[in-house]
Parts: structure tokens; C-alpha cells; sequence
């Protein structure tokens, strides 16, 4: 990719650990409606695991095709989750990282989703992938969510 991803930070008001993945989830199913294909980047493998229940159950009435990086379904869904630490994704459209440290692989996709809560730590680590991105020559954008 040659021109810098658009890059989106959304800060949510309070620092419920389970409103990060809602807010993942409802971030996929809108770029998923939208045609795009998505990448979830979770901290951990464990992280990812619960990621791939909770897009069967977060909100009623709602399917999610989507898969874990590596259980290589045919043909791939829209969604695929991955973890740092794990395999490299394939190219993408759309990176929703909810990961601490930015993903290295960030600029093979269109657009990056950062979403960051009140938790001291992960303000903290928002905070330096916002300065990190901007060392990379993208122009984060800040969204303060209710």
C-alpha cells in the first residue's frame, strides 16, 4: 500500500473491559455490511477465542461469518480475528486493533480502528500508537464516544 491508512481512535467514556469487543463487534458488522473485510487484532490467543464467541452473541438477530486467522475455512469469511504473536493476516480492507502495541502489518489495510477506554493502561498504550502512527505519517482522528 502506498498512500498511509486512515487511521481512527474511539475513546469510550468508561473502562468496562467487555465494552471494547462490543464496540469491535459493532465496528465489524458495520464495515461488514458496508462490503468490506475485516481483521480483528486481539492482545492474545485467549483474547481472539473470546472474540469469536462473543460475534455469535453480541447483539440478537445478528450473524457474523467469521473465523479464527489459521482454521483457514473456504472460502474465507469477511471477518477474520488474529492475535499478537500470531500468524500475519492476509490483506484486509478494514484493522480493528484492540491489541496494546500497534500491529506492525498496520499499513496493508485501508483503514485502522483503535478503540481505547479510561483503563489507566490502555489510555496509556493509546496514547503511544497514536504517537507511533503519526511517526508513520498517518493523521489519526479522535472520536469521543457517549
Amino acid at each position: 500500500m502506498t498512500a498511509s491508512p486512515r487511521v481512527d481512535f474511539y475513546i469510550l467514556p468508561g473502562d468496562a473491559p467487555a465494552a471494547r469487543d462490543l464496540l469491535c463487534c459493532r465496528l465489524a458488522e458495520k464495515a461488514r455490511k458496508m462490503g468490506h473485510k475485516v481483521y480483528l487484532h486481539a492482545d492474545s490467543e485467549a483474547h481472539a477465542r473470546r472474540l469469536d464467541e462473543l460475534l455469535w452473541t453480541f447483539r440478537s438477530g445478528s450473524f457474523l461469518p467469521h473465523a479464527l486467522l489459521g482454521d483457514d475455512p473456504q472460502p474465507p469469511p469477511q471477518i477474520l480475528i488474529g492475535h499478537a504473536g500470531g500468524a500475519a493476516p492476509p490483506a484486509r480492507d478494514v484493522l480493528i486493533n484492540l491489541a496494546a502495541a500497534m500491529p506492525d502489518f498496520f499499513d496493508r489495510f485501508e483503514r485502522v480502528a483503535e478503540i481505547v477506554d479510561q483503563l489507566e493502561d490502555v489510555k496509556l498504550a493509546g496514547r503511544e500508537r497514536f504517537r507511533r502512527y503519526r511517526e508513520h505519517g498517518c493523521q489519526p482522528e479522535t472520536h469521543k464516544l457517549d
